[in-house]
């Protein structure tokens, strides 16, 4: 990594990262769209109203007021487990591309976002708002504890699920 903290502990001329974004699966936006086409109760369709209200979890954009938008509920984290939770999500209702600048941070989701590092058994065990600091720097901290298996984004206003951070 070519990054290093300063004394504040905020990352420092970043220019590789330990980690990759995940954002959801293709398979699971192109199910989410024909569930919401079949009428299935728990996948609506709607418009979004606002620039910065719909955020798509597959191509990692905010919808732009009067696109259509798949809202549904998704599990980051199955079932069986105690920090298990579904909770309701949007992709775009037309095919999107799915993000691919996974060595980046989403520029769009730089500002609100909440992280949580999950062991090995899918429990939390750190949980952290980026303040003042880039997410990369918080992330990068995570990352530097042996125990933490992934990394997840939130709403920090919301806790929607966002995306997926993995080690690399």
């Amino acid at each position: 990594m070519d990054a290093w903290l300063s004394d504040s502990g905020k990352a420092e001329n970043m220019k590789t990262s330990r980690f990759r974004i995940v954002p959801i699966r293709t398979e699971i936006a192109d199910a989410a769209r024909r569930q919401a086409e079949t009428g299935a109760p728990d996948h609506v369709v709607v418009t979004a109203d606002a620039p910065d209200g719909y955020p798509c979890r597959h191509c990692l954009r905010w919808a732009e007021p009067g696109q259509r938008m798949v809202l549904f509920p998704f599990a980051a984290i199955a079932a069986g487990r105690p920090y298990s939770e579904s909770g309701p999500i949007f992709v775009h209702a037309e095919p999107c591309e799915r993000y691919a600048a996974t060595h980046e941070f989403p520029p769009a989701f730089r500002e609100g976002r909440a992280l949580r590092a999950y062991n090995a058994q899918h429990a939390i065990i750190a949980a952290e708002v980026a303040n003042g600091e880039g997410p990369e720097a918080v992330i990068e901290r995570f990352l530097r504890r042996p125990e933490t298996a992934f990394v997840h984004v939130r709403s920090a206003s919301h806790g929607c699920y966002t995306m997926e951070i993995e080690r690399i």
